[in-house]
């Protein structure tokens, strides 16, 4: 892990550890190639902006990550996360140096297993920044693993399905791919999924989706930067099938070329 470039200090991850104000976004790297990369970096842009009110130097930011993924064997989840360590809890107002701390952990090396969903009511705050504040989104996930899930399905006060504390979800209802119409984080890898399922001719929509309709789909999966596309066994103890066409998303998002990083 480093800030800058260098070893980070105790003291300097101190506020990001008890303050919890940042964002950041995780990479999957393989051969110093990531898919979507041009979205990911849109995000630290933005999020940097409404976060701390300041623009990132994206170049940096490339060239610590890449530094990062060039340590560890091909293929590496690299994580990029923008704090301030100055940062006056009291005067979170003040003028903003936002720093980029790097970090590296080693890819998943199998086929993820299909996810059993307990849906759970919660909404995250600011949704539309990823955002180092994961308590909330934790706790539900605990909650529903102590409930014999794998992991939580957040549904809003509207009765609305949204996402889940790391990923977004999409459905198959028999004609096409549906995104759940929420507020949620704009995933990098939905993004590309969507790109994908058009390629093939796959129609895409975004409605709203209340919670029963998950148990009635054709088929779900979900989606994030490390896993790709996992599909979804079960919604609150209900069988989901697994329709070729989830196999054939799988595939064409796996088969997309990388950025060079």
């Amino acid at each position: 892990m480093e800030l800058n470039g260098r070893p980070v200090s105790t003291g300097e991850l101190s506020g990001l550890a008890l303050q919890g104000y940042g964002h950041f976004t995780t990479m999957l790297v393989t051969d110093l190639r990531v898919r979507g990369l041009p979205l990911h970096i849109e995000r630290l842009n933005r999020d940097c902006a409404a976060l701390f009110g300041t623009d990132l130097d994206i170049a940096r930011v490339r060239e610590l990550a890449r530094r990062a993924a060039r340590a560890r064997p091909s293929p590496s989840i690299v994580r990029v996360t923008v704090y301030d360590p100055s940062l006056d809890l009291a005067h979170p107002a003040g003028r903003s140096l936002p720093q980029i701390l790097v970090s590296t952990r080693p890819a998943p090396t199998s086929e993820p297993e299909p996810v059993r969903l307990g849906i759970r009511p919660y909404s995250r705050d600011s949704p539309t920044v990823k955002s180092t504040a994961l308590f909330g989104s934790i706790r539900q996930r605990r909650a529903a693993q102590l409930d014999g899930f794998d992991d939580a399905l957040f549904v809003g006060v509207d009765g609305r399905l949204s996402e889940g504390p790391t990923w977004n979800i999409g459905f198959l209802d028999g004609s096409g791919l549906v995104w759940p119409q929420a507020p949620c984080l704009p995933g990098v890898t939905m993004e590309l999924v969507g790109r994908a399922a058009q390629t093939l001719g796959i129609p895409v929509s975004t409605r709203p989706l209340a919670a029963v309709a998950a148990t009635r789909m054709a088929g779900a999966f979900i989606t994030n930067a490390a896993t790709g596309v996992r599909p979804v066994a079960a919604v609150d103890g209900v069988h989901l099938p697994r329709p070729e066409t989830l196999g054939r998303l799988a595939r064409a998002y796996r088969e997309l070329a990388g950025d060079p990083l």
